[in-house]
């Protein structure tokens, strides 16, 4: 059996760095050139309705809301995780193209609320269809067994990261 492209790094590091310990990257670097071949097949949806990754993430996070499909920019930028500026930049194009708009929160007068249009919930609505189907399809590559048992893992382990200390 050929060695894939993470197996030849350790054999390698494994011939110059004998003292090391390096059967860490062969969780860690595969788990990252997985996420960079998963980002690219999901992505391939986005493009197909219009949408950068983030933009689509913005959506998402509205339609997610529920009625009346709204929330405030911090609110999203904490949804999404990325900065705020990061989010302005998202909330230009998506008002620009007509998908979101900006008002003042009636909370709050200071507050500023995005909301999708009914144009921004259509797309949204049609572009997640693809992109759960487009998930599944990737998914496909495991057995139904190994993809709880590898949900399970990937649970308890990223738990360990964003359990509040």
């Amino acid at each position: 059996m050929a060695l894939d492209h993470v197996a030849r790094i350790q054999a390698e590091w494994g011939r110059e760095r004998p003292d090391l310990d390096v059967r860490p990257q062969g969780v860690i670097g595969r788990l990252h050139r997985l996420a960079g071949h998963l980002t690219e097949q999901l992505c391939v949806v986005y493009r197909r309705h219009g949408l950068a990754e983030g933009e689509f993430d913005v959506l998402a996070t509205l339609r997610r809301a529920g009625a009346p499909y709204e929330r405030a920019p911090g609110e999203l930028a904490q949804h999404t995780m990325v900065t705020t500026g990061a989010m302005t930049k998202r909330l230009d194009r998506l008002e620009r193209d007509g998908l979101v708009t900006r008002r003042r929160s009636s909370r709050d007068g200071r507050g500023r609320v995005v909301a999708l249009t009914m144009a921004g919930r259509e797309l949204i609505d049609r572009a997640f269809t693809e992109h759960m189907h487009n998930e599944r399809r990737l998914l496909a590559e495991l057995t139904e067994e190994q993809a709880a048992e590898l949900e399970a893992l990937l649970t308890t382990w990223l738990a360990r990261f964003e359990s509040p200390r």
